[in-house]
């Protein structure tokens, strides 16, 4: 009777989710989309640190013209600055802007490959959060709660609907840049979900997964052999105990076996033509933004469902050269431009670029006022939640389209504002997915990804 309470327990509690275990998340969770989908997959270009709208996308001529006055006192009276203090002085960008495209939208010169394909993209000025800090509002872009917890977007999608290649995961990280992201792991987790949909990290050198070869002198029927001694005991185990974990456990040592055929192939970029390398600046064995670009499409071709790229560095504030934003910031655009330029080419000429949601974006904005900390004479931004920048691509996006207005010194948002839970429900939208419904019984309550909040913003969508 006891065995049997638990087993109850046990689907209840974790319902269709765990089920999906067995197949290592290679299953539609729901038995059938909610609607029908646009998009089948996620490429999220996750610029840690906030990159500056304000010097690459929200052109303010008035902010020019303001350069150096104080901010006007109603716009910071009880605002809450990261480490802006007393009355800042306003800051122009030292950098050119142009109008470019079909529609005209208005670029820096940070982002000459960008420019190319603004036809494709869709521009948003008008995206807000509620966090102002790196670690919480890196977890709230990627979870839609500023506490680590919560199930990144990711894992939803490896819970909900699964990776189309049972021999990858659904949901896979790659790194670069010069620092770790605030946030940490919990950016790509699984939250309460089972541990089996939190985001696996492919490495640019030794093996791509950690743990993914097999030790010295061992065969693969040695190792295979082991594995099915070893799920015997967890399945006994799981039958005595009920625990959900048992079966993510399971499940990624069967993954694991899976991976040591698959991965290597796939992460082999020296395989792709010199051509296709040479279109997103990519060399074989280098830890690069271009490296891990040209890896996400591969991953894509492949059935994974959504691949987070993090590009670290991009923190501002103007303490020295080194991250200031007229030398530090156009080294990262340089880093990263022509890549994500090449990642929407490469996916549109392949066409995969109409059923593949490629985001770009950070965690918050950048204030228009320099922020001279210790009276530093580099040119730099603090943080700022009310107001950035992001682009998408694909998916069921409208392209060529720039959505979203701010202020004329880009402060406040004065037309359409979109919040990252409104982003969020969007891009479970294209998925054919209604976020209201994409939810995990945990502690006695239904979560979702919006959590309580988060409208379908219909305008960016054809």
């Amino acid at each position: 009777m006891i065995q049997d309470i638990t087993r109850r327990h046990f689907f209840g509690s974790f319902g269709l989710g765990a089920l999906g275990l067995a197949s290592m998340g290679s299953q539609n969770l729901f038995g059938g989309l909610h609607h029908a989908a646009k998009a089948k997959r996620v490429i999220f270009l996750f610029m840690a640190g906030a990159p500056s709208q304000l010097d690459m996308f929200d052109y303010k001529p008035k902010l020019n013209q303001y350069d150096g006055q104080p901010c006007p006192e109603e716009l910071i009276k009880g605002e809450r600055f990261a480490f802006i203090k007393g009355v800042p002085k306003l800051l122009g960008s030292p950098h050119t802007f142009a109008k470019v495209g079909p529609a005209g939208a208005e670029l820096s010169n940070l982002l000459p490959n960008l420019a190319k394909i603004t036809g494709d993209i869709t521009i948003i000025k008008s995206m807000h959060t509620t966090q102002f800090n790196h670690a919480p509002a890196q977890i709230f872009m990627n979870s839609g709660h500023q506490i680590p917890g919560r199930p990144s977007m990711g894992a939803w999608l490896s819970y909900g609907i699964g990776s189309e290649n049972k021999d990858l995961p659904a949901f896979v990280v790659l790194l670069s840049g010069r620092n770790a992201p605030d946030g940490g792991k919990s950016c790509w987790g699984s939250g309460f979900l089972p541990s089996v949909h939190q985001g696996v990290e492919f490495r640019r050198s030794g093996d791509p997964v950690l743990f993914l070869s097999n030790p010295n002198g061992m065969a693969r029927e040695t190792r295979r052999r082991s594995l099915d001694v070893l799920k015997d005991l967890n399945n006994q185990h799981q039958l005595d105990t009920g625990d959900p974990e048992i079966a993510s456990r399971i499940a990624a040592y069967e993954l694991a076996y899976k991976m040591q055929s698959s991965v290597p192939e796939l992460a082999d970029i020296a395989s792709e033509p010199a051509h296709v390398r040479e279109m997103y600046g990519a060399e074989p064995g280098k830890n690069s933004f271009a490296n891990n670009c040209l890896m996400a499409r591969r991953l894509i071709e492949r059935g994974a469902r959504m691949i987070q790229l993090y590009h670290r560095g991009w923190d501002t504030h103007g303490a020295s050269n080194d991250e200031d934003i007229v030398n530090r910031l156009t080294g990262l655009c340089r880093e990263t431009d022509r890549a994500s330029a090449a990642l929407v080419q490469d996916l549109k000429q392949r066409g995969l670029l109409e059923d593949t949601i490629v985001v770009w974006g950070g965690e918050f904005g950048r204030t228009p006022m320099n922020e001279a900390r210790s009276g530093s004479k580099f040119l730099g931004r603090d943080h700022h939640a009310r107001a950035f920048t992001m682009w998408l691509a694909g998916g069921g996006f409208k392209p060529g389209i720039t959505v979203g207005k701010t202020d004329e010194i880009g402060y406040n948002i004065v037309e359409d504002p979109i919040s990252v839970h409104d982003l969020h429900a969007t891009m479970l939208h294209q998925l054919g997915i209604d976020h209201t419904k994409l939810t995990f019984r945990f502690q006695g309550r239904d979560f979702r990804l919006t959590d309580v909040h988060g409208e379908v913003v219909k305008k960016v969508l054809v």
